[in-house]
């Protein structure tokens, strides 16, 4: 099947690409890699009237370190980010890059771009729980100027709707992690290699010098509407002894109070059962790195 006719544009700058998605309105789409929108418009699940093509948008793909924390521009691929150049390669971001393997095959991670896949908003995707788990803070222009979303506001979870808060005619133009992840890890469940998860989970704890959590972040994919920190689990984790126990117990903790949904692809009791051992699993990543005696 092909897609629908639709009209075909390429801007040579933001504003241009704001006044593009005003001048064809809300059925307008933007393209900012497509790996995720093309086999859409291939099957006619979307007849965009317009698609607003960012590939011209150079200046949108970067990744910098500032003062403020590292800033990814919207048209970085996902390959951009795990080669062995740029900040992304230091110790302290290591998980981008190891996020970014996580991605697909090559040629999708050639092309993909963390804009889009944020855009997207799949439930279950990589930057997406990335984003969630380490406060992220999401860049959208539009008419108006330029608008900051922290990522526990971006995603809304609709099934009827957008799935995050971005506006019609607003683009993602640039993500900013504001600390520095150096104990992060993010472990996910695929029945087939290379496919988006049925459930993915992701960590980070960091110990006080007598051993014990000075602070933790946990978050989960694929067992809600959205991506979601565990934020209840991790408020009990701290002052916890970071034992052989500790995992477990958190992961018990995680899973309390999850009602996962139930789909074409997996029940909510497995992916319950996907959540507990995830999380675990992830929690004893993060703390190999938190503590790799």
């Amino acid at each position: 099947m092909r897609p629908t006719r639709f009209a075909y544009v390429q801007p040579e700058s933001v504003e241009d690409a704001v006044a593009c998605l005003r001048t064809h309105g809300p059925d307008a789409r933007v393209l900012a890699g497509g790996q995720s929108l093309l086999p859409l418009l291939n099957r006619r699940l979307l007849r965009p009237a317009a698609l607003v093509d960012l590939r011209r948008l150079t200046g949108l793909r970067k990744v910098r370190q500032d003062g403020s924390g590292l800033r990814i521009g919207a048209l970085t691929t996902h390959h951009d980010l795990e080669t062995p150049q740029g900040p992304a390669a230091h110790p302290d971001w290591a998980v981008l890059a190891q996020t970014a393997r996580l991605v697909g095959h090559l040629p999708i991670r050639t092309r993909g771009t963390v804009g889009g896949s944020l855009a997207h908003g799949d439930p279950v995707a990589e930057w997406c729980l990335l984003a969630v788990l380490l406060d992220a803070e999401i860049t959208a222009t539009g008419p108006d100027g330029s608008r900051t979303i922290t990522a526990d506001r971006f995603f809304t979870g609709a099934t009827n709707g957008p799935r995050t808060a971005l506006r019609w005619d607003e683009i993602i133009t640039e993500v900013l992690f504001p600390a520095p992840a150096p104990t992060s890890a993010l472990v996910e469940f695929s029945p087939q290699d290379k496919e988006l998860p049925l459930v993915a989970a992701a960590a980070e704890v960091r110990l006080a010098a007598d051993g014990t959590v000075a602070a933790v972040r946990l978050a989960l994919a694929g067992a809600a509407d959205r991506p979601v920190r565990a934020r209840a689990a991790e408020r009990a984790l701290v002052g916890r002894p970071a034992d052989t126990a500790l995992p477990e117990a958190a992961a018990s903790l995680v899973v309390r109070s999850l009602t996962p949904p139930d789909d074409a692809r997996a029940s909510s009791g497995y992916r319950r059962e996907l959540a507990t051992v995830l999380t675990t699993r992830a929690l004893r990543a993060s703390l190999r790195k938190a503590d790799p005696r």
